[in-house]
């Protein structure tokens, strides 16, 4: 089986890990999983692809060739987990330089940011990047490297990818991009002018909840020759056994984020309309700030929502009332997720500024599952039911 350069990305999520050379002489369909951790070579002085694990696995570098080729790069990486690609990226950067980072970033990205780059003598500077003008006041003469999250986690803001690109090459930094939310399928980054596309891959990629992993692919060879050596230094690489598991969750992404895409739109314009909810965050909504920018960039609005309710009670009160979706960290698997961003996703970062970025006491992000949308709404409708009348005898009782 071979693809083709023109085939569309859902046959490249299906057959891209089979493409390779690794399982030519059986035609297994599923790629074989290598569980050794050294190779025996032929010869004293001339060594095989290769040697240990650390430094290459064949299910391993299925995987990174796979989503190298999905993002358009040149060269893929798997990593333990998102948050070990996302700071290994960061790893490329020096004591004395200077990033710049997107205000609304994910927890863990803000947690090493704050807490582990200033050790290394590397400063940063938070940014609204849904506005290019305060990007560019940020940028210093030794910024290196402009740090994306479109759309952000949790509120979905949006930035303009060339808008940024444009910035950096200016002022000769590099560009990384969190494309979690969105996947290949639906924003090609590196496309754009990005140079890093990161994934935690644990999310829509994997999609089933049974994988921790992230995932790293560079736009050029000599990039991606520094990330190379990072891996191996660091040594924080996926195992084969879960590498497998990921390019058996990655085969159905596409069906998996169209179906989820569909009904997170319909969820979102029925909690648009809700007396109870203050605000809906949602790129696919025509009322979305960021609207315009990101139809303009992506092919879809994928399946990640969050809304505001007026008070913690209201979100406690929703949240244990529901039915359906799990109730838990994470996002991007067939189960629907309902988290609670000031206590998971973004507990590392501090009330004052959870509160700068709009993560408030009342909002909650849901990821939508596979499950029949109706009854997804249905279920969230029974319980504002029941957050409403919680909200309304608070203030009976004031």
């Amino acid at each position: 089986m071979s693809l083709n350069k023109d085939d569309q990305l859902e046959t490249k999520f299906i057959h891209g890990a089979t493409s390779g050379p690794y399982e030519q002489k059986t035609g297994a369909v599923n790629v074989p999983i290598y569980l050794s951790s050294t190779y025996h070579q032929d010869k004293f002085d001339a060594f095989g692809p290769f040697d240990y694990s650390r430094s290459g696995n064949p299910t391993r570098e299925a995987l990174e060739q796979t989503i190298a080729q999905l993002e358009g790069g040149t060269r893929g990486f798997a990593f333990a987990s998102g948050m070990s690609a996302i700071t290994s990226a960061f790893m490329l950067l020096s004591a004395g330089d200077h990033v710049v980072v997107t205000e609304d970033v994910y927890g863990g990205t803000y947690r090493f940011v704050t807490n582990i780059l200033n050790k290394f003598h590397i400063e940063y500077t938070f940014v609204d990047m849904t506005d290019l003008a305060a990007i560019k006041d940020a940028v210093q003469p030794n910024t290196k490297v402009i740090y994306i999250e479109t759309p952000s986690n949790p509120c979905l803001n949006i930035t303009d990818i060339q808008g940024v690109v444009e910035i950096a090459k200016a002022n000769d930094a590099l560009t990384f991009l969190d494309n979690t939310f969105m996947t290949p399928l639906y924003q090609q980054p590196l496309g754009l002018g990005v140079d890093i596309v990161l994934h935690s891959a644990t999310k829509f990629l994997s999609g089933h909840s049974d994988v921790i992993a992230g995932l790293a692919v560079t736009k050029d060879e000599a990039l991606g020759d520094q990330l190379k050596f990072i891996q191996n230094t660091f040594g924080s690489i996926l195992g084969a056994q879960d590498s497998y598991v990921l390019i058996q969750g990655m085969k159905t992404l596409g069906a998996r984020l169209k179906q989820s895409t569909e009904s997170a739109e319909k969820i979102a314009n029925f909690l648009n309309g809700h007396p109870l909810i203050e605000e809906v965050f949602y790129p696919g909504l025509t009322t979305h700030q960021g609207y315009e920018t990101h139809v303009n960039q992506t092919s879809g609005h994928g399946a990640v929502l969050s809304f505001r309710l007026p008070t913690k009670g209201a979100a406690k009160a929703l949240v244990e009332q529901t039915r359906l979706p799990v109730f838990a960290v994470s996002l991007g698997a067939v189960e629907s997720i309902l988290s609670y961003p000031a206590t998971m996703s973004h507990a590392a970062m501090p009330p004052e500024e959870r509160e700068k970025r709009g993560i408030s006491d009342g909002l909650l992000r849901l990821s939508v599952g596979l499950e029949h949308v109706d009854d997804l709404i249905a279920d969230l409708e029974q319980a504002l039911q029941v957050a409403s009348k919680q909200v309304a005898s608070v203030g009976s009782s004031r």
